[in-house]
């Protein structure tokens, strides 16, 4: 059958595919609802005449036209676009805003129900059909991610009774579903910031409380989420996280949770041992060993890299390094990355080996880099024009500092003995 042409009055000017749900904006230019929603979402004028759209503007649907394209579908044979659903308003999703912020002031048992009735609601607006119109429509309406936050913090705050945890576990969840769902967003990325840097406190040891619940789905978006809020802290709060943080993040990537989880834990371990204090909580925690152990499961090559990164932090403290060396498959873990990944991660993996050959190598340990193929490795990178100048530095001056014991070992092949580096 002849394919039949769509009228051009029928196709909507920005994704120029035939309307659903052909709606009008104030400069008098009709658009497909979803188009229109995300340009004005981001834009704030008319995609065509440039004009300027009010903020908060609800396009008015064109029934007219709708039923054009629906007379001429069924004429033509084609596929009838069917009837849209009404979607949801701004002024329904700021009433359920507003709800939450009146009735979460403080969690007590009598409005332990009406926030957890409202943050359902609008659980069920974020997953409509039009999801992603529908989180931006959340994300948008102003205080709406502040008040979610505030809801989480409350409920770490909260000291409940043995009869009403379970409605603030309820509570907690259902905030964390919501905030993880909006994150991608920038607008709430931006807000998340800013709760950040005010309740941090509260927000952490919710998140926390979070990731040692037995459900798998909550634990996966407080990891998430927790990545989200670090980031945005100032460095001066991220110095003092509090113990538990590290233990709960061990745990999650030992779990197995899901692979998104397991790289939110590596980002933050990885981002926020930058300090001393900090560095001695995550060895103190088992990181060391279950980073040795992602590597040894051949993870992804981002996984790699965030595992290696974090490797090379943890190894700037002695605790650090002396549970890498300690471990059956530390160094040769490290070692078999350095080729494998990535440049990133051959960066990392020669840094790590750098900390452990200048402040952790006893003669048993230089032995070990020689046995396990560590110090081809070196040769290879240090001769390979495949790496930065920086990273082939770290591996000449590497393979320098035990150069006696290395250059001559029957370990190391003899095409590698020729291009070992000059003292």
């Amino acid at each position: 059958m002849e394919e039949v042409e769509v009228p051009c009055y029928f196709l909507c000017p920005i994704s120029l595919d035939m309307m659903r749900d052909p709606v009008t904006i104030p400069s008098g230019i009709t658009y497909d609802r979803d188009g229109i929603e995300r340009w004005l979402f981001t834009a704030g004028t008319c995609p065509l005449t440039k004009q300027p759209v009010p903020a908060g503007c609800d396009p008015t649907p064109n029934h007219t036209l709708r039923r054009l394209i629906q007379s001429w579908c069924a004429l033509h044979g084609v596929e009838r676009v069917p009837t849209p659903k009404p979607p949801t308003d701004r002024a329904r999703v700021a009433a359920l805003v507003s709800r939450i912020a009146a009735a979460s002031r403080s969690l007590v048992t009598a409005a332990q129900q009406e926030v957890l009735d409202a943050l359902r609601e609008l659980r069920d607006v974020v997953a409509e059909t039009q999801s992603e119109r529908s989180r931006m429509l959340v994300a948008a309406v102003p205080g709406a991610v502040d008040v979610l936050a505030a809801v989480l913090a409350a409920s770490s705050a909260t000291k409940p009774s043995s009869s009403s945890e379970s409605a603030v576990t309820s509570v907690a969840d259902a905030a964390l579903e919501i905030m993880s769902s909006l994150q991608p967003l920038s607008d709430s990325e931006q807000c998340l910031a800013r709760v950040a840097n005010t309740e941090h406190q509260l927000l952490v040891d919710a998140l926390v409380a979070a990731l040692q619940r037995p459900n798998p789905a909550s634990r996966a978006r407080a990891a998430l989420l927790l990545q989200n809020v670090t980031d945005a802290m100032p460095s001066s709060r991220l110095a003092s996280l509090p113990e538990q943080v590290f233990g709960e993040l061990v745990q999650l990537i030992r779990d197995k949770v899901s692979k998104p989880a397991t790289k939110a834990a590596l980002h933050v371990l990885a981002g926020t041992t930058a300090w001393g204090r900090n560095r001695v909580k995550a060895v103190d925690a088992g990181a060391v060993a279950v980073l040795v152990d992602t590597l040894c499961d051949g993870p992804q090559r981002r996984a790699c890299e965030l595992a290696l990164g974090a490797l090379d932090r943890l190894c700037g403290c002695a605790e650090g390094r002396a549970a890498l060396v300690a471990h059956g498959a530390g160094v040769a873990a490290v070692g078999t990355k350095a080729l494998r990944a990535s440049e990133v991660a051959t960066d990392k993996a020669v840094r790590v080996l750098r900390s452990v050959a200048r402040h952790a190598a006893t003669a048993a340990v230089v032995q070990e880099m020689a046995q396990t193929g560590v110090v081809g490795t070196l040769c290879v990178v240090a001769q390979s024009d495949q790496y930065g100048d920086r990273t082939r530095d770290r591996a000449r001056e590497t393979l320098r500092m035990h150069a006696r014991a290395w250059r001559t070992s029957p370990c190391l092949h003899r095409d590698l003995q020729a291009i070992y580096p000059s003292c």
